[in-house]
């Protein structure tokens, strides 16, 4: 099983690549066509919600650099 990788895009998405499903609020799964990589909006300004169609171009702005989460309480 390939390992599910994340990755946060500047200005961007995020794009999903390996193993893995996206389901809706009811636990119903969303068809990917046989993909094993998609695009997540993260704007809000996508037509293709969950799935990012590009119109966050020039309205969206985030430097996506990783940082160290606190310990869990």
């Amino acid at each position: 099983m390939a390992k599910t990788k994340i990755t946060v895009n500047n200005n961007g998405s995020l794009i999903i690549d390996g193993d893995f499903q996206i389901v809706d609020k009811n636990g119903n799964t969303y068809d990917l066509g046989g993909r094993d990589k998609v695009s997540l909006c993260r704007c809000g300004k996508s037509a293709n919600k969950p799935f990012c169609d590009g119109s966050h171009r020039g309205h969206f702005e985030h430097e996506a650099e990783a940082f160290d989460l606190p310990p869990k309480p």
